[in-house]
């Protein structure tokens, strides 16, 4: 440990993204695999008001200074509830309610409304990584501590980052979701024939719908996309989260999607579906992101009903793209089993967790070793189920 009056490096808790200086930042965030922690798109959270106290989320971003220059960061929320975090502590905050123990506000490591793996500390190349980590623990805890907050939980986070928390007294919870992973495929042609004889020709009849319904799928990149086509994902995106109702996890705003045109389009990639007798603007559309050989879906919609539209605005498409771009994975967002017989695996991510509470800690430890062995129990059984040939060694 760090002994803060010798340490080189000096604390800030910084209450807007805004407040801190973007080139700096993203010198900490660029390097990194995802895209979800770069300081465009925390900063578009914030000054787009879906992240904001209002809505529950209280930005507490911790970071590292030495001099002036920023070392290391960490973005985190104080949260009042535990909506838009995709990993479900509901039962954790009932069972303390029913101790008399109070559960919020808790402190929370993640991209917001992202449930994508990749979560970490920003250190900067060249700093010592472990000196930085326990710094920014010991300043964490210290500030539980002092604000009465009753844990700290980091969600999504990086395998390899979870193996440095873990042996810094953080609980792992493992919990899946559906990752493509590229073996190597030429084409969508080359990647059909993975599958077993029935899930191919099923596949094929689901591509075909889109020609039969007088669609064509397009993907949009750069400067093929616009304000309006953001204008319009929030539209289609707002449409599908109504569709659910309390379940939609309508989060984000308009103003969201249209600042992403000016300085985060280059990570965007639309997927659009355009009617053949009216090309002039899609009839549904699908909302990625993409970083190096990583590929991410997050949102989708379309206003009226095609069949099979989803499957291919969602999962279809972006993989016919991602193998003619070189990308090696695609995590297509949240949810739904029917995602396996589409070639999307069920694949282990884990959050993290640091409770404070003496009384919640021993029986929150002992679920979380309960849960872990039951999960990765579902996992091996969803992926013995998987419609791939046998032999053909696919994820």
């Amino acid at each position: 440990m760090v002994d803060p009056l010798t340490s080189p490096y000096s604390i800030a808790w910084i209450a807007n993204m805004a407040e801190l200086p973007q080139g700096e930042w993203d010198a900490l965030a660029l390097p990194l695999k995802t895209p979800f922690l770069e300081w465009h798109w925390l900063n578009a959270m914030e000054t787009s008001h879906s992240v904001v106290p209002n809505t529950g989320w209280l930005p507490q971003h911790l970071t590292v200074w030495r001099g002036r220059s920023l070392v290391a960061a960490a973005p985190l929320y104080l949260k009042g509830h535990s909506y838009g975090e995709f990993v479900f502590d509901h039962q954790w905050a009932d069972l303390a309610q029913r101790m008399g123990v109070k559960y919020y506000p808790k402190l929370l490591g993640m991209s917001p409304f992202t449930p994508a793996e990749g979560y970490r500390f920003l250190i900067a190349p060249g700093e010592d990584e472990a000196v930085l980590t326990d710094l920014m623990v010991h300043a964490i805890d210290d500030f539980c501590d002092r604000n009465h907050i009753s844990a700290c939980h980091f969600l999504y986070v990086d395998p390899q980052w979870r193996q440095m928390m873990e042996q810094r007294g953080f609980s792992a919870w493992l919990h899946h979701n559906y990752v493509w992973s590229n073996q190597g495929y030429s084409s969508f042609d080359d990647y059909l024939t993975s599958f077993n004889a029935n899930q191919r020709r099923n596949i094929k009849r689901e591509r075909k719908a889109i020609e039969k319904a007088g669609l064509s799928m397009q993907i949009l990149t750069g400067e093929q996309i616009t304000k309006p086509l953001l204008s319009l994902m929030y539209d289609f995106y707002a449409d599908t989260c109504d569709k659910f109702g309390w379940w939609g996890s309508k989060y984000l705003t308009r103003h969201f999607f249209e600042q992403l045109h000016h300085d985060y389009r280059h990570r965007v990639v639309l997927v659009a579906a355009f009617n053949d007798q009216d090309p002039r603007k899609p009839t549904g559309m699908s909302f990625c992101l993409t970083k190096g050989d990583q590929l991410y879906g997050r949102y989708w919609g379309s206003f009226q009903e095609f069949d099979c539209l989803h499957f291919n605005a969602c999962y279809y498409a972006p993989i016919e793209w991602a193998i003619a771009q070189g990308i090696q994975t695609f995590d297509p967002g949240a949810g739904g089993r029917h995602k396996k017989r589409r070639g999307f695996p069920a694949t282990p991510n884990y959050s993290l967790h640091r409770i404070y509470s003496d009384r919640l800690l021993p029986i929150l430890s002992a679920y979380m070793r309960q849960a872990n062995e039951l999960e990765q129990q579902e996992i091996d059984g969803i992926n013995q189920d998987l419609p791939f040939k046998q032999g053909s060694g696919s994820n």
